[in-house]
């Protein structure tokens, strides 16, 4: 569940999201090197904290991702590398967690509401995995 979503059931609110110059920079070279001059996109994962209505996107990871240009319904997020990268950052920073996802564009597209659902699903099944192995 991302961290917007958890704050509205939860009743709080969100006062303040702060984005490290790390994670722009990180979202910059992955699009300079994978969708400069051209008219793709690309996508990644948001990691931070959250506590008393700040949000902290401190780090972020690429994750690959296709859409077909006839029709846009058709995509393919590679659910392995993300459950891979989350693992392993996790291992290096267990305070962080998903915090959201990003895209470059100009405007969202219709299917980002699929790309959305996606990562509620894998992040709440991440989450359960990793509380899982750390009562162990």
């Amino acid at each position: 569940m991302d961290v917007v979503k958890a704050a509205q059931l939860s009743g709080r609110t969100l006062d303040r999201v702060v984005v490290h110059p790390l994670v722009l920079l990180s979202i910059v070279d992955h699009y300079n090197r994978v969708a400069r001059d051209t008219r793709k996109r690309v996508v990644g994962v948001l990691l931070g904290t959250s506590s008393r209505g700040t949000v902290d996107v401190t780090n972020s990871y690429a994750v690959p991702f296709e859409e077909d240009d006839k029709d846009p319904r058709i995509w393919f997020l590679d659910h392995n590398y993300h459950e891979s990268m989350f693992s392993m950052f996790k291992r290096i920073n267990a305070k962080e967690h998903v915090v959201g996802w990003y895209s470059t564009g100009p405007k969202l597209k219709e299917n980002d509401l699929d790309v959305h659902a996606l990562f509620n699903k894998y992040d709440m099944i991440l989450r359960l995995d990793h509380m899982s192995c750390s009562t162990l």
